[in-house]
């Protein structure tokens, strides 16, 4: 949810009535005021989309979604918070955040690294959700929890829901749920109306990617490439043809994941009918191994705005 000023054009008019005002000019000369303003600003909260509606929107404007994901808690939580305004600002449509969890089965050591040192600094879901509640209403992008399925259980699938639900989530990743397991989590996503988003892969029989698609919310992850998460030098061409047979089964948005680290991975796959992008690895590296934390986002602003201006 964003909070939105609402002015006359140029002037925001303030709720200060009779008074003396100060307004600094570029040349650095200050201005004493003591004119009546009239109070026409007023505060609205503008409903953040959620993910099928960001994409439909994008849809409409002949867009391609820039999704990068960041571990929670990596370096820090604090850095976190300062890292989702950041991705937000630079243009972010959606932004996946990663649960940190000790035995990561779908992440390569990019992003398995950030999780351990995530762990080893104290960062707990409840710490997380803390942070989320503060910064979530800050930022004009919807967020989707990447999450494995031991931390929801330990919660509870319930209570998971509705925490996530409270704090202003749109969405779920649990990539190690295979389908015909993901009922129980279904029905509580329904009813909090959180999107659970599935994943299909290279070797995903097509009558399973089928039944995935089907039954995925959101939209439909498609993993690029076999194995873990992490940049890779290119792209498969298998992608392209993978983007064509499930577009022909569903009219849902399909966005490609796992190994796409480069602005030209992001045009080649936007080119190749993908509507959404996402960049994990490379983000992740950047704040985990920046010199301070400082420098992280410094070198992540640059970079996520690298990807945004490769997406036609």
């Amino acid at each position: 949810m964003a909070i939105v000023l609402k002015s006359a054009p140029g002037l925001l008019q303030l709720r200060r009535h009779d008074t003396h005002f100060l307004f600094r000019l570029p040349s650095g000369k200050t201005l004493v005021s003591s004119k009546r303003l009239t109070p026409m600003a007023s505060i609205t909260a503008t409903p953040t989309l959620g993910l099928s509606d960001t994409f439909s929107k994008l849809k409409k404007q002949g867009k391609v979604a820039f999704i990068p994901y960041i571990t929670a808690g990596d370096p820090d939580l604090s850095t976190t918070a300062e890292a989702l305004k950041v991705l937000d600002s630079c243009g972010s449509d959606i932004i996946e955040l990663g649960v940190p969890y000790s035995d990561p089965l779908a992440d390569g050591p990019v992003i398995q690294a950030a999780a351990t040192r995530s762990l080893e600094r104290g960062s707990n879901f409840n710490a997380i959700l803390s942070m989320l509640k503060e910064v979530v209403p800050q930022l004009s992008c919807p967020i989707a929890l990447f999450t494995y399925y031991n931390p929801i259980l330990k919660r509870g699938v319930e209570n998971f829901m509705f925490s996530v639900k409270d704090i202003g989530i749109h969405g779920l990743v649990v990539p190690d749920v295979p389908l015909e397991e993901t009922e129980i989590l279904r029905r509580e996503a329904l009813k909090n109306k959180i999107e659970l988003v599935l994943l299909t892969t290279p070797t995903t029989p097509t009558d399973r990617m089928r039944a995935i698609v089907e039954a995925s919310e959101g939209f439909v992850y498609l993993v690029s490439s076999i194995g873990v998460t992490g940049a890779r030098a290119s792209v498969s061409d298998r992608v392209q043809t993978l983007l064509r047979e499930i577009k022909e089964a569903t009219t849902k948005a399909v966005a490609v994941g796992f190994g796409i680290s480069k602005p030209e991975h992001v045009k080649q796959v936007a080119g190749w009918g993908a509507d959404g992008v996402i960049v994990g690895s490379a983000m992740v590296k950047l704040l985990g191994e920046a010199k301070s934390p400082e420098q992280g986002l410094k070198e992540l602003e640059i970079f996520a705005k690298s990807l945004k201006s490769a997406i036609p």
